[in-house]
């Protein structure tokens, strides 16, 4: 008894600690790179149509018209790719569930022959493939995510991807825009702003990467400041010629 009470702390320190970061991303990662999607490439258009030469009320213009085509693109994008593979998982589903339905005793060997190979020994695998497909519901999402790797309760929606990629890359595209739409008539204030606002997506960024807050900002700045130099240049050279 005393072993375990000087144990148990230790367990409990364990229990404590042992977490770990969200590898997917869960809603961060989709968020954050389509609000630095739509400042890189808001950004970079603004500044080649600004290289050219033209009037404020023509760079801003160009620029509300790059967040709602890249806005409308992503929000497109996202539902078709989703529900595509939504789509496939369901008809993967269903094949599953007919061969559940047809050849029980096939599918519980099969899935007692998983076990095995992972190391339960063959009795003890066979029970357990027995118990768990009793339940026809319990089974279909047990060998969904042995041999398919998915959660049939846990499908991506192609309506919240659609919805939450069309706010961030929107939300993104604004920032280079507000100076402007505040009053500005120079660039330098939108090219502020947004390599400032491309330091703040790069360092959320390190909340689901390894790397220092500092690292991941400071990359993201100088990749959409390169951008935006490059496309400026472009538009001075453009300009010229036209």
């Amino acid at each position: 008894m005393s072993i375990i009470e000087a144990q148990a702390p230790l367990h409990e320190a364990h229990r404590d600690n042992h977490t770990h970061r969200d590898v997917n991303g869960g809603w961060l990662r989709p968020a954050v790179f389509g609000a630095m999607d739509g400042l890189v490439s808001n950004l970079a258009l603004m500044t080649g149509v600004a290289g050219g030469a033209v009037s404020s009320q023509t760079i801003v213009v160009t620029g509300l018209a790059g967040l709602a085509a890249g806005a409308f693109s992503m929000a497109a994008g996202e539902y078709t790719s989703v529900a595509s593979q939504r789509e496939l998982v369901q008809a993967e589903l269903d094949v599953e569930r007919r061969q559940l339905r047809k050849h029980p005793i096939d599918e519980m060997e099969e899935l007692a022959a998983l076990y095995v190979s992972r190391g339960v020994e063959p009795a003890l695998a066979r029970e357990v493939a027995m118990q768990l497909s009793r339940d026809p519901e319990q089974a279909l999402e047990i060998h969904a995510r042995e041999e398919l790797g998915i959660d049939p309760d846990d499908l991506p929606s192609p309506a919240v991807a659609a919805v939450s990629s069309f706010a961030s890359f929107a939300l993104g595209a604004l920032l280079p825009l507000l100076p402007y739409l505040l009053g500005a008539t120079a660039l330098w204030p939108a090219v502020l702003l947004a390599l400032l606002g491309l330091f703040g997506c790069g360092a959320l960024v390190a909340r689901v990467t390894a790397r220092g807050w500092w690292f991941s900002g400071l990359r993201q700045l100088l990749l959409g400041g390169a951008a935006a130099a490059v496309t400026y240049g472009l538009g001075m050279a453009f300009g010229a010629v036209v």
